[in-house]
């Protein structure tokens, strides 16, 4: 299994220095939600840029691109509000909050569908998982809500988060937008219990959708599990270098 004791002395470090000063923690949230939002966008096949994604939450209108790649930036930095709101209220995970996210995610791109559980079956191009009928995805979403409730509370932060992620994925409850809703839930378990939020580098796609796949047609989630551990550990660089210090 995973050693999770490097990542919590992480997490002690850090919080030793908590709380942070305003300015850095100012500095260090425009950075995060430009690369969050970059980055979870473009393992969806968004095609604007970094500098793009930038210049789009700056509410400029970026030329030759589309207007739904815009709304999905504008749409991801305000679920990422919102899941902060829900961090600063602790709350257990809920179906509304799913559905809350997931609405954001979708707004002035598919209002039909945005929140609501898919009525169709779905296949996951070039995957091997074949998510669930649409009958059974009320039972599979409680069931998952009660797995995050039992199993789920005793599992570490960091391996709680990612098999969030993996298994609201693998149940696949919306026509689009389950990538980002997935990662925005991972990230919200992981604030949640004072971990920095991972952003995971769309250069990482291959290797995140093979693990996921592992995970949901082996039932292994060992390869996906070591690659969130992994981005968990740098996501803690930022502050390193913002309060000029050495892990």
């Amino acid at each position: 299994m995973i050693n999770f004791n490097k990542l919590d002395k992480l997490k002690q470090k850090l919080d030793s220095f908590r709380p942070l000063p305003p300015e850095i923690v100012n500095n260090l949230h425009e950075d995060l939600v430009l690369r969050w939002t970059y980055h979870s966008n473009a393992i969806e096949g968004n095609t604007l840029t970094l500098k793009e994604t930038k210049v789009a939450l700056e509410g400029i209108t970026v030329g030759g691109k589309t207007m739904r790649e815009h709304f999905e930036v504008i749409n991801h930095r305000e679920a990422i509000f919102f899941v902060e709101d829900l961090v600063m209220k602790n709350e257990p995970l809920s179906e509304w909050q799913i559905k809350s996210i997931h609405q954001l995610i979708l707004k002035n791109i598919d209002d039909k569908n945005a929140g609501i559980y898919r009525k169709t079956n779905v296949i996951i191009s070039g995957a091997n998982h074949v998510p669930p009928d649409a009958l059974h995805l009320e039972s599979d979403m409680q069931r998952f809500i009660n797995w995050y409730q039992t199993d789920g509370a005793s599992l570490h932060p960091v391996e709680r988060a990612a098999r969030v992620h993996a298994d609201f994925v693998k149940i696949h409850p919306f026509v689009d937008g389950n990538g980002r809703t997935s990662r925005l839930l991972m990230n919200l378990e992981l604030m949640k219990s004072g971990f920095p939020p991972v952003v995971l580098p769309v250069e990482k796609r291959l290797e995140y959708y093979e693990t996921l796949d592992t995970a949901h047609t082996k039932n292994d989630y060992e390869p996906f599990l070591t690659i969130i551990a992994n981005i968990a550990e740098s996501g803690f660089r930022p502050y390193w270098h913002a309060l000029g210090v050495t892990p």
